[in-house]
């Protein structure tokens, strides 16, 4: 049987070898926690405490604002000392809750399910609602909204997306080899809602040992199997992926479900198997810290809420001061200009870099190559719809498909004139979508 693949695609440097063979560190944060209210797509969550109450490891501090949304849970104990604009990743300011840590870790009770087996789908649903767990791939959409489809009836497959095509990051990686049972038991517990779907674990093929340990672990599980996957980026996202294990394809136009798939990240459905079997809410994530700037690249289990700076000086500092800081990946992650960042449900890594690869080179005219053609995975034409981005022509970028970019970078890693497409388009697909609102 041939690996799952796509059309299109790049095979970009990795970078993995720096933290893939680090075991998963558990570490304690010492200084404040912030809690953005908005760490989901939807509206931002409603704050629970007020400034000057004591909070303990696992209360709920702020409540779903809406059906697209996502209640927060303290990951650490102390004082609620403000609640107040803080920055995030992507730059914007975000009303968040500051939690004094008083280093005790004192922590509510978590009741756990004897047999998942018995609770209804409903019961399953609510439980993974209450426990605020969102897309830990990097989009953060609320889960208990992903798996709650029209009409769950046609739902054929329930993949896992453990492909991590993203260079340098390894969190699925080590948590795939560390904690398998668990993705194994969040996928039994998807399945649950869905009777007619069968789990599909698709791993790159650059990852022959979680392919060997998880087929081990689901042959006797008649409903999940392990799906071999070509490596090759951007083989995560969301619509390649799930082309590559069923054939089936979705546009901009379209949800998953649409398709009858369901795409779910390692760490969510592992969260989603703490939710649902141990009762407890989502408090924590893996996180690498890696780059040729890093002293010691790893793989840390974070309290979600932990400043970015604390990551750092737990991987030993720099060796080097960085020339580029990315929350995320290279590809679709974002630079940051100071580490004084608070970790959310989404952050996947902290990549520092000695170099700026990027700013090293000036976009030169176009060669009318077509190579960002060849390896975009929307099919679509990045050079065409990146000068009618730079000459505000909207309705041309629309008629050419400019909606249907996944934002993957591709184009803009591959352009031998080193012009910033990806950018251009992103800025685009933007104002075009703003646009659409407002009529």
């Amino acid at each position: 049987m041939g690996l799952g693949t796509f059309k299109g695609g790049i095979h970009p440097y990795d970078g993995k070898e720096l933290s893939k063979d680090k075991p998963i560190q558990e570490v304690l944060p010492k200084g404040d926690m912030v809690y953005p209210l908005s760490q989901h797509i939807g509206a931002p969550a409603t704050p629970l405490v007020a400034v000057g109450d004591t909070v303990l490891k696992g209360q709920k501090i702020a409540e779903a604002g809406g059906f697209v949304s996502a209640p927060i849970y303290a990951s650490a104990s102390g004082t609620v000392k403000a609640i107040e604009p803080r920055r995030v990743v992507v730059g914007d300011m975000v009303n968040s809750i500051v939690v004094e840590n008083d280093g005790e870790f004192r922590s509510v009770e978590f009741t756990p399910v004897e047999d998942v087996a018995t609770l209804s789908k409903e019961e399953i649903i609510g439980k993974i609602k209450e426990a605020g767990i969102v897309g830990m791939g990097g989009a953060g959409f609320p889960t208990h909204v992903k798996l709650s489809p029209k009409e769950p009836e046609k739902i054929d497959y329930v993949i896992a997306n453990c492909a991590e095509c993203e260079p340098y990051l390894t969190s699925d990686y080590r948590r795939m080899l560390e904690e398998p049972e668990k993705l194994i038991g969040g996928m039994k517990i998807v399945l649950q809602l869905f009777d007619n779907a069968r789990g599909v674990l698709g791993i790159e093929d650059n990852k022959p040992d979680c392919i060997k340990l998880l087929t081990e672990l689901c042959k006797d599980e008649p409903r999940i199997e392990v799906m071999a996957l070509k490596t090759k980026y951007p083989q995560g996202s969301e619509r390649q992926l799930i082309y590559a294990v069923s054939g089936r394809a979705i546009n901009a136009s379209m949800l998953p479900a649409d398709a009858g798939c369901i795409v779910d990240n390692v760490d969510t459905l592992v969260a989603v198997y703490n939710a649902v079997k141990l009762g407890k809410p989502l408090m924590h994530r893996i996180v690498t810290i890696t780059g040729n700037a890093v002293k010691e690249p790893a793989n840390y289990s974070v309290c979600i809420g932990t400043n970015f700076s604390e990551l750092v000086e737990m991987a030993g500092g720099f060796t080097v001061q960085p020339r580029k800081v990315i929350s995320g990946g290279p590809m679709m992650g974002f630079a940051m200009f100071h580490l004084d960042i608070p970790t959310t449900k989404t952050t996947s890594a902290l990549l520092c870099l000695t170099e700026d690869e990027v700013a090293q080179y000036e976009p030169s005219a176009c060669i009318n190559c077509a190579r960002c053609v060849e390896v975009c995975p929307s099919r679509i034409v990045p050079s065409r719809l990146a000068d009618y981005s730079e000459n505000q022509q909207e309705d041309l970028f629309e008629k050419w498909n400019g909606l249907e970019c996944i934002e993957c970078g591709s184009c803009s890693f591959i352009c031998p004139a080193k012009r910033q497409l990806a950018q251009a388009i992103k800025s685009m697909k933007k104002t075009v979508l703003a646009n659409k609102r407002k009529k």
